[in-house]
Formats: C-alpha cells, structure tokens, sequence
C-alpha cells in the first residue's frame, strides 16, 4: 500500500512551464511545485530562423523531456510578434497540453511586456488605460490597451488587466497615453510561468482550444 502511494506521487504532475517565442528569441521557463522555495530555471535562446530546428532542444535545457508527462499546467506568449515563431511554440503547447490532459495559459507579449513598461507612465497617465503600440514596416500600427490597479494603501503595482487585446489599428485612429513595445523575453518569460503559478494556484480552467496565435496582419494576402 505505501509503495502504491510512493509511486502515485513519484507520478504525479509537477511541473510548470513557460515557453515564449514572439522575437527572434525564445524564452523558456520552469518551475518544481515541489520545490518549497518555487526556484524558477529559465534561459534564452537567440534562434532567429533556427528555432524550427533548435525549439525541443532548447525547452530540453531547462525541463527535460523525460518530465514533461508530469506537466501540471503550460504557459505560451500568443504575440503579436513573429508569425512563424509564435506558432511553432503554440503548436507545441496545445499539443503538450492535449496529450497530458493539462491546463493550457495564451497570454499576449504585450500583456507581458505592460508589467515592465508600466513604470513610463506620468502619474496623471497611470490613473488611465494606456495602449502598447508596435509599428509594422509598411503594414500599419499594432496596438492593445491596458490598466493597473494598485493595492489598497500601498503604492505597489498589482495586476495588469489586458482592456483590448493586441489589434491592427485603423490609420485615422490615434490613442494616447502610448508606450512603445521592447522585448526583453528573459524577464517576460518569467513573468509568463508568474501568470501560470497564480493561475495553478486557484484551479483557474484554460483550455489548449483556446489558445491561437495573435498575428493582425494577415501573412497570407487575400485573393
């Protein structure tokens, strides 16, 4: 009977990861939930055009194949970015997360990256909604809105709410206040599999279904 219950844990699910693609770089992150101190092991990859070939190696550094049957939950950025790239990481993330029966997490690089450029923001500005902008070489502005709340008597920032996801803004549309997007997919990651934790943390539903990539300009002109 003990053995029975030693192998029942040695088997169940463990495991959270994090896996980000929207740039040239991939960024892939994990953690041990059954590690007391949550130690998160993340890295990134510069693959550019190589992460079709290099992708499962590369999520193999930090979180070996052998436990990926004991995933408890996967997270993925869905972009904008890359129209390849976010793809292939979210292909491998429905696929993951349909095989084990897991939780999958879509959340946008701008969603992710509004953490780090929150901080722009006047004090005036903070007290609105602000939008993250990206221009597209001859393809037009890509933008989606965003607000903070802050924590009761404190000046901490708490959450961010993602008001309108990422879209293709029409030409005579000007939105204010605006930050303009950067990647930095190390830090971004971690805050991925950070969204992944709270969200295991409360038994939060997300299905692999769900989860497509964000990409407003379509690569494939209309005939």
């Amino acid at each position: 009977m003990i053995l029975d219950e030693a192998k029942h844990q040695l088997n169940e699910p463990k495991h959270l990861l994090a896996l980000h693609s929207s740039s040239k770089t991939l960024g892939v992150a994990s953690t041990d939930l059954t590690n007391p101190k949550h130690t998160i092991r993340s890295a990134t990859f510069p693959l550019g055009r190589n992460l079709s070939n290099c992708l499962l190696s590369c999520v193999e550094e930090v979180l070996p194949a052998s436990q990926w049957s004991k995933l408890s939950r996967i997270a993925v950025a869905t972009g904008p970015g890359s129209f390849t790239g976010t793809r292939l990481t979210i292909v491998m993330a429905r696929t993951l997360a349909q095989q084990i029966d897991c939780p999958l997490d879509g959340v946008s690089s701008f969603a992710l990256m509004a953490h780090r450029l929150v901080s722009e923001l006047t004090v005036e500005e903070s007290k609105h909604p602000f939008w993250i902008m990206q221009d597209l070489y001859r393809r037009g502005r890509v933008a989606g809105q965003y607000s903070f709340q802050i924590k009761k008597q404190s000046s901490t920032l708490s959450s961010i709410l993602e008001l309108k996801p990422p879209f293709l803004l029409p030409s005579e549309l000007e939105v204010s206040p605006v930050l303009y997007a950067n990647d930095n997919v190390g830090v971004d990651v971690e805050k991925l599999l950070e969204v992944s934790i709270s969200a295991h943390k409360i038994y939060k539903e997300s299905s692999w279904k769900d989860v497509l990539p964000i990409y407003p300009t379509s690569p494939v002109k209309n005939l």
